[in-house]
C-alpha cells in the first residue's frame, strides 16, 4: 500500500485532529527518552477508544504496515522507537479506570492511565497501588506492563508483573484475546505474565486489570551519609542478609546529591560520597520491633551522619530529591544515557568499584542512582553529543558494565527494558538456542513482525559474525532503528 493510500484509509478512522502527519507533530514521537535513537513514522493516530485501537491494528495487519503503540514516552532503552514509514498509536486518551472495586481490591483501567492516578482514585478506599517508578507521575500503566516497571519499593512488593491479574489485548492479526482475570488464582499457563515484559511485541492492551493494596500503616524513613559509595553499597548487604524487609533501599552518589539538591532542595548532606535511604513501612507494632535492629545495623555499617525523617513532610522531601535525580542530572550535563544493569546484592559494592574503575579509564563522568536492594544499577553516564564519538565511548562503556553484570551472575535489565540499546547484548546473556526459542515465540504470535519491531532480539547477522548464533536466512527480520 503506498503511502497516499494507507493515510486516506486512516483519514477513515480519525478525524484530521487525530491523525498527525505534518513534521511538527512527528517529531514529538520520533525518539523516547533515550534520545541517542530516533526514527520519523508515516503518521501518528490518537485513538478515543479501544475499538479505534482494534480498527487500526486490523488495518495496519491488512497493509502489513508496522506500528508500535505508544504512552508517555518516557521509556530509556529506545522500546517506543517509531518505525520508519511505520504508524505509531498514541494511547494517552484511553485514560479511564473503568472499574475500582475495593472489595475485591481491583482496578480495572485503560492503557494511557497514568501510573500515580491509581493511587490517587483509590487512596479514598485506603488502597493503592504498589510499582512506583521515578516517573510515576507521567507514565502510563501500558507502557509500565510492557516494560515490567519496578521502582523503588520493588524490593518488597515486586515487579509490575506481580500487581497484573489481567489483560484484555489485541493481537498483531487484529485478534482481540484475554488472559488472567480478577484473582491471584488461576488456572492454566500464566499468558498474562509472558505479556508484562514483553516490551509491546505481542500485543496492544486494551483494559488492564490491577491488584490495589492497602495503604501502609506507617513509615520509618531513614537518610544515612557515607564517606564511599562502596560503604553504602556494603550497608546494604549487611541489611539485606540481616532477614530485614525494608520497602525500599536506594543510594545516590556525589554527583547525583549535587543535582538533585540544586533541583529539589531535599536537605541531603553535601559533605559525603552516598547516601543510603531506607525506608521500613508496615504495622506499627512491626516497625517498633524493627527500628532498633536497623538503627544498630547502620550504625555498625559506619555512616558519616544519620538523620531520621521526623514526619510525611520531610519523608516526602527525602523522596522528592531521589525521584527527581534523573532528570536533574540535566543540569549537569548536555547528555546522558542512563544503564539498568542487575548485579547479586553481594556483589553489589564490587559491581559499584567496577563502575568507578571503568569510568576513570574511559575517562566519563558518572552520577550513580540505583535501588540497592535488588541489585539494579542506575550509572547515569554523561556526555556531549556535540563532541566526536562521545556517545560512541559513552554507548561502549554502558555496554561493558552491562556485560560485567552479567559475568557476576546478574541481567542486562532490572526494569529499563532492552529495547534497541541493549539488543546486541542479548547475545551476551543468551545462547542461540535461547535467542531462536524468543524470537518463536514472537513469530507465533505477530509472524509478520508488525507489532513494534526492531526491538530487543538482537541483529542476528552481527551476532552470527561472531559465531554466537546461528542465523536462519530469509526468515527474520527485524529493521535497524536510525539515530542522530
Amino acid at each position: 500500500m503506498s503511502a497516499h493510500e494507507l493515510l486516506n484509509a486512516l483519514s477513515r478512522l480519525y478525524p484530521a485532529d487525530r491523525l498527525l502527519t505534518d513534521d511538527v507533530h512527528l517529531a514529538s514521537y520520533e525518539s523516547d527518552g533515550l534520545t541517542a535513537f530516533a526514527a520519523r513514522p508515516r503518521a501518528v493516530v490518537v485513538p478515543e477508544t479501544g475499538q479505534d485501537v482494534i480498527e487500526t491494528v486490523r488495518l495496519c495487519s491488512r497493509t502489513n504496515v508496522p506500528f508500535v503503540a505508544r504512552g508517555s514516552g518516557t521509556s530509556l532503552s529506545g522500546g517506543c522507537l517509531p518505525v520508519e514509514d511505520g504508524i505509531v498509536i498514541a494511547l494517552n486518551r484511553l485514560n479511564r479506570i473503568l472499574d475500582l472495586d475495593p472489595v475485591r481490591r481491583i482496578a480495572i483501567v485503560e492503557p494511557g492511565v497514568v501510573n500515580l492516578t491509581v493511587s490517587e482514585k483509590a487512596a479514598v478506599h485506603d488502597l493503592y497501588f504498589a510499582p512506583d517508578p521515578s516517573s510515576q507521575q507521567v507514565c502510563t500503566i501500558g507502557g509500565n506492563v510492557a516494560f515490567n516497571s519496578g521502582g523503588a519499593h520493588c524490593l518488597k512488593y515486586g515487579m509490575t508483573t506481580n500487581h497484573v491479574l489481567g489483560l484484555k489485548l489485541v493481537l498483531a492479526t487484529g485478534e482481540v484475546v484475554e488472559f488472567g482475570g480478577d484473582s491471584l488464582e488461576m488456572i492454566g499457563p500464566d499468558w498474562t505474565s509472558l505479556f508484562a515484559g514483553s516490551e509491546g511485541l505481542f500485543g496492544v492492551a486494551l483494559e488492564i486489570t490491577l491488584r490495589l493494596l492497602p495503604k501502609v500503616e506507617a513509615y520509618h524513613t531513614v537518610l544515612a551519609g557515607y564517606e564511599s559509595l562502596e560503604k553504602a553499597g556494603d550497608a546494604v548487604s549487611m541489611i539485606v542478609s540481616s532477614g530485614l524487609l525494608p520497602g525500599a533501599l536506594e543510594i545516590m552518589d556525589k554527583l547525583a546529591i549535587e543535582a538533585a539538591e540544586y533541583a529539589v532542595n531535599a536537605g541531603y548532606p553535601k559533605d559525603v560520597d552516598a547516601v543510603l535511604i531506607v525506608e521500613l513501612e508496615g504495622p506499627a507494632e512491626e516497625l517498633d520491633a524493627e527500628k532498633p535492629l536497623l538503627a544498630e545495623l547502620l550504625r555498625s555499617s559506619g555512616p558519616t551522619e544519620t538523620h531520621v525523617a521526623v514526619d510525611a513532610i520531610e519523608r516526602a522531601r527525602i523522596w522528592r530529591g531521589r525521584k527527581s535525580a534523573f532528570s536533574a542530572v540535566g543540569r549537569l550535563s548536555p547528555d546522558f544515557i542512563v544503564q539498568d544493569g542487575v548485579v547479586p546484592r553481594n556483589r553489589l559494592g564490587e559491581a559499584l568499584r567496577k563502575i568507578k574503575d571503568v569510568g576513570e579509564e574511559y575517562d566519563v563522568r558518572i552520577a550513580n542512582v540505583f535501588h540497592a536492594g535488588d541489585g539494579n544499577l542506575h550509572p547515569l553516564i554523561m556526555y556531549d553529543a556535540n563532541e566526536k564519538n562521545s556517545l560512541e565511548k559513552t554507548e561502549k562503556f554502558g555496554a561493558d558494565i552491562l556485560k560485567y553484570c552479567v559475568k557476576v551472575g546478574g541481567v542486562l535489565s532490572g526494569e529499563h527494558g532492552v529495547g534497541v540499546e541493549k539488543r546486541e547484548l542479548m547475545c551476551e546473556m543468551f545462547n542461540n538456542n535461547d535467542i531462536q526459542q524468543q524470537i518463536k515465540i514472537k513469530k507465533a504470535l505477530d509472524a509478520s513482525s508488525l507489532l513494534n519491531p526492531g526491538k530487543v532480539y538482537p541483529i542476528l547477522r552481527k551476532c552470527a559474525e561472531e559465531g554466537r548464533v546461528h542465523v536462519h536466512k530469509g526468515k527474520t527480520k527485524f529493521p535497524d532503528i536510525p539515530r542522530f
